[in-house]
């Protein structure tokens, strides 16, 4: 089985990424990019594809307001989020919108492919009639409590949750918590997009730099009051 996919995102170094994130996996072929929500809705009028690789910020229409188009054109395509918003009224109205993945930037090869397995699963499991099994294994997958990705381990993880909950409420770059743990940050990263994706850690991209923008992460809510 091949997919086509789409990406729209508007800065090029991060869609030449996804795309190429993407097509590792020989299921998988981009067929069109978009850097504007307006071109890619004009596309989707005349065409299709079986899955959207989508930002939230784009110029013409954002990822929301394209999604909800789309829906109202009743495109069936398949979304994944992949986007710097991580607040929760972003993420709630999203996935009612039926998203596939959300993934928060900045985010690791293996978690894309963790959502490129999610999509397959789901296109090849609902396919004529289906089992509970089938329905379980969709929306209530067995994964061991405590049980971390592969390359992940707990001791680490532990010392990256340390060095955050010390930042306090101020909240530190990766650089910063690679010092403070005694790892590189590129290893600092891979533990952080896990911990934002669980909701232990939250992530808020600084403009404000002069430069590139960085990321900062902060401690959960709930750990900053106390």
């Amino acid at each position: 089985m091949s997919y086509e996919v789409v990406i729209a995102e508007d800065d090029p170094m991060i869609s030449l990424l996804n795309r190429s994130f993407v097509e590792k996996d020989r299921r998988f072929t981009v067929i069109q990019e978009f850097r504007d929500g307006r071109a890619a809705l004009r596309w989707f009028r005349e065409h299709t594809a079986d899955l959207l690789v989508l930002d939230v910020f784009m110029p013409g229409l954002t990822g929301p307001e394209l999604l909800r188009r789309l829906r109202a054109m009743e495109r069936s395509v398949d979304v994944i989020m992949i986007t710097a918003a991580n607040d929760a009224r972003t993420v709630d109205s999203l996935l009612k919108l039926g998203v596939v993945d959300y993934l928060v930037k900045p985010f690791t090869q293996e978690r894309l492919q963790q959502a490129l397995n999610t999509f397959c699963l789901h296109r090849e499991n609902l396919q004529g009639s289906v089992t509970q099994q089938d329905l379980d294994a969709l929306f209530a997958p067995q994964v061991p409590a405590g049980t971390l990705p592969k390359g992940l381990q707990e001791q680490t993880m532990e010392r990256v949750r340390s060095c955050l909950l010390a930042t306090g409420a101020d909240g530190c770059t990766s650089d910063a918590l690679a010092a403070a743990a005694g790892l590189s940050a590129v290893t600092v990263r891979r533990y952080m997009n896990y911990l934002v994706e669980h909701g232990e850690a939250l992530s808020r991209i600084n403009y404000d730099t002069g430069g590139r923008p960085s990321v900062s992460y902060f401690p959960p809510e709930e750990t900053k009051a106390t």
